[in-house]
Formats: structure tokens, sequence, C-alpha cells
């Protein structure tokens, strides 16, 4: 399993976020975590993540515990999220050209690829894209590297209706490569 949760609870004070979260999500596979706003699906990958830690429970994750994971597990998994921060100063290719020195497994021909495909112009400073653009470029750094897994927290969230399909159209396209 490339996750897997046994009885995985998170609360804050009196406030129960996750309670008894059993998952097993084979290696290879697609995943999904549907709830309303505040079911904890966000917590979830973020404790799957190492970046929270569970109240109680275990997670493993690439087959190790999720607070045992190492700088070099993290070259193994794609974490994609609206809410991520960019470095603002920099273009689309001058952020690319950065990610692939911390990825070893970077794909260049998948990155062009993946630019071609969602029309991302490379030459672009990350502060003047609009949001749908800045979510597809995250989506491209989270995909270039080809990681063993892949967590998309609301990739889709607030693009407008054209630019959802091209994004799933592209990731589809890529998922059968």
């Amino acid at each position: 399993m490339i996750i897997q949760t046994e009885q995985l609870n998170k609360h804050y004070g009196r406030i129960e976020v996750i309670r008894d979260l059993n998952l097993q999500v084979p290696e290879g596979s697609a995943f999904a975590l549907v709830g309303t706003n505040g079911a904890g699906k966000t917590t979830t990958m973020r404790i799957l993540l190492n970046i929270l830690q569970p109240s109680s429970g275990t997670v493993s994750v690439l087959g190790r515990d999720s607070r045992q994971l190492r700088p070099q597990d993290m070259t193994d998994i794609g974490y994609v999220s609206e809410n991520q921060e960019l470095p603002e100063r920099l273009t689309i290719g001058q952020y690319f050209s950065y990610l692939r020195t911390l990825y070893p497994n970077w794909d260049r021909g998948l990155e062009t690829a993946l630019c071609r495909r969602m029309d991302l112009p490379t030459d672009r400073l990350l502060s003047k894209l609009s949001h749908g653009m800045r979510m597809k470029t995250v989506l491209v750094a989270g995909i270039a590297f080809r990681p063993r897994l892949l967590i998309l927290d609301e990739p889709l969230s607030g693009m407008d209706t054209l630019t959802r399909d091209e994004v799933v159209e592209g990731l589809l396209e890529q998922a059968h490569e």
C-alpha cells in the first residue's frame, strides 16, 4: 500500500477533525477523498505529508511511518495545493529550472509536453499569472518529476470551466503515457 492509515484521529482541543480513518491505497491507483468543506480532507493530506501530526492512530506513506519521512522520500511525493506559494519574482521557466535541481527524476520532456499542453508561457513572471495559470504551473511542477505518489488538494478550485477541462484532459493524457 502506498498509503495506509489505521484508526487515524486528529483533534484540536475538543474539536474532532478526523475520527477513526482507515485507508488502504494501493500503489498505481487513483483515490479521492470526497467531503464537504471542513470534513478533514486537507488535514488528512497534511498528516500524510508530515506537515501535521496525528492525535492518534498510524499513518504509512511509501511504506514508512509518515512521521519518519526523510527528505529523499519527498522526491517521490508530489503535492499540489490551491494554496501553494510561489516565488513571485521568478518566471515559470526559472521556477522549473530551480525545481529540476531538487528532483533527480525530473523529466524535461514531460515538463515541455505539459507546458505545451496547458499553454503555459514559460517566460511569464509567476507574479503576473491568473489563478488558473498558477494552478497549471503548480500541477506541472508536481507531475514533471514523475512522483510515485501525487497528492492533489483542490487543484481545480477557482478555475474557469475551459481551463478546468483543459487541465483535466492534460492530466488524463499524461496518466496514460
